[in-house]
């Protein structure tokens, strides 16, 4: 209810280390499959440990696209373009697609690893134009009039003592139209899902709320 994400939009999980965002990705996953039918969910998930590939696939009902962290950074990247683009076709085609990205972080990683490199180098080992494909990737959510939609949640990560995380995140921030923080602190209390309220919001969100869901929000 503080968060809504609508069909077509970009929303990020801004995730420490160790806050339950696999247990939200999941959750996520199982609502879609649950109560919207009619979406073609697919969990991509990027540089990722095998027993979580396997725990997912497990969970969701969806397809579950991976690549792992002992495959080349050209593997992370041949599975984010084949799963975008295979979605670009299903939405022309008038269907609702839904992406679960873990992670976003991952993917801007991988690309700098395999882009060739600018001759600029910025904050923490990122090449200029690294973050131009990652971007391009999450700015594919949309709405399609008289089509269908294309809705991309992705985890980032944050506080992992990279400063090149810190600078992927920064790049990110503001870019998506709903963004979720999940909190060290509330975690730490086994709160699941950790998610700070105050932090999270979505823009625009009257336009996907009830009025009455958007007096409680709002104190009224």
């Amino acid at each position: 209810m503080f968060t809504p994400i609508g069909k077509g939009q970009r929303a990020l999980i801004v995730a420490p280390p160790r806050t339950g965002k696999t247990m939200l990705l999941q959750s996520i996953a199982n609502s879609v499959t649950a109560n919207h039918k009619e979406i073609f969910l697919i969990v991509l998930l990027i540089d990722e440990r095998p027993e979580e590939v396997t725990d997912m696939e497990r969970s969701v009902k969806g397809e579950v696209v991976s690549s792992t962290f002992d495959e080349p950074a050209t593997r992370h990247v041949q599975v984010a373009e084949i799963v975008i683009e295979k979605a670009k076709r299903l939405v022309e085609h008038k269907r609702d697609v839904v992406i679960l990205l873990d992670s976003i972080t991952r993917l801007a990683r991988a690309y700098n690893t395999v882009v060739p490199s600018s001759g600029k180098i910025l904050s923490g080992g990122i090449d200029a134009s690294a973050m131009q494909k990652p971007k391009r990737f999450f700015g594919a959510a949309r709405k399609i009039e008289e089509g269908g939609s294309l809705t991309i949640v992705a985890t980032a990560l944050i506080d992992t003592g990279s400063r090149m995380d810190e600078v992927i995140f920064e790049e990110f921030k503001g870019t998506g139209n709903s963004e979720i923080y999940l909190d060290r602190k509330l975690a730490e209390k086994r709160i699941f899902p950790a998610i700070d309220i105050n932090k999270s919001g979505t823009r625009k969100e009257e336009l996907l709320l009830q009025n009455g869901d958007l007096s409680r929000i709002w104190g009224g």
